[in-house]
């Protein structure tokens, strides 16, 4: 992997940078006198104000993109070379950025720490979810031009085109496109009936069924067959 580096270490700002001042606790501070914000170390400094003058000395020696730190240049050769660095430790699902990977991890953990100002709910991202409300599908099959809200729905529907079925039944065999379509085969074979009238308590396979069953029974719609 190639990195260009700066031929130096100054830059246009350098009258934005304090002298170091001395803190309550001894410690010299560095100071940006364009935002303000502190650090212990002037090297620390320095770094920090290529974000206002705009230099990103470290280069992409594949697509020529370029980078404030070498930290964001190694992680974007991931994206090249499918490299994943950071690693669950409790799955061992695999992501390029660190940030994917503490979203992952939520996963474990249960936290939901982002609320839905429409209807309350709480989700581990919340970016995804707002498209239900807003209707956005910004994921478009290249094949037959159909739109989705997101990633994963896209890749399931592309098996309709390449026809593939990875989800596999380890009793028969048979394959599935979807892990759903899988999931709901399987009751054929483990003879489950989840799904129960709470009104006459008659069991049934599966959701739709029981639906069928409920406007039959219960509320007269005599349109429908269970």
């Amino acid at each position: 992997m190639k990195v260009t580096l700066p031929s130096s270490m100054s830059f246009s700002h350098e009258g934005a940078i304090r002298k170091p001042v001395q803190k309550d606790t001894g410690k010299q501070s560095y100071q940006c006198e364009i935002c303000f914000k502190s650090y212990s170390r002037a090297h620390d400094l320095k770094i920090h104000m290529r974000i206002h003058n705009g230099e990103k000395p470290y280069q992409c020696e594949i697509c020529l993109k370029s980078f404030f730190k070498t930290r964001d240049l190694k992680m974007h050769m991931a994206t090249h070379t499918g490299e994943k660095l950071y690693q669950c430790e409790i799955c061992l699902k695999s992501f390029f950025q660190s940030s994917d990977l503490k979203r992952h991890k939520r996963v474990h953990t249960g936290e939901k720490p982002y609320q839905c100002e429409i209807c309350l709910k709480s989700f581990f991202e919340l970016k995804k979810h707002m498209r239900v409300h807003t209707g956005e599908k910004p994921y478009q099959c290249d094949i037959c031009f159909k739109c989705f809200s997101d990633t994963s729905s896209l890749k399931r529907h592309k098996m309709v085109h390449t026809k593939e079925k990875p989800f596999q039944c380890q009793i028969c065999s048979k394959s599935f496109s979807d892990s759903s379509y899988l999931k709901r085969h399987m009751i054929i074979h483990t003879g489950g009936k989840r799904y129960r009238c709470e009104i006459c308590l008659k069991s049934y396979s599966r959701a739709s069924d029981l639906k069928v069953h409920n406007m039959r029974k219960h509320t007269g719609d005599k349109s429908s067959t269970s």
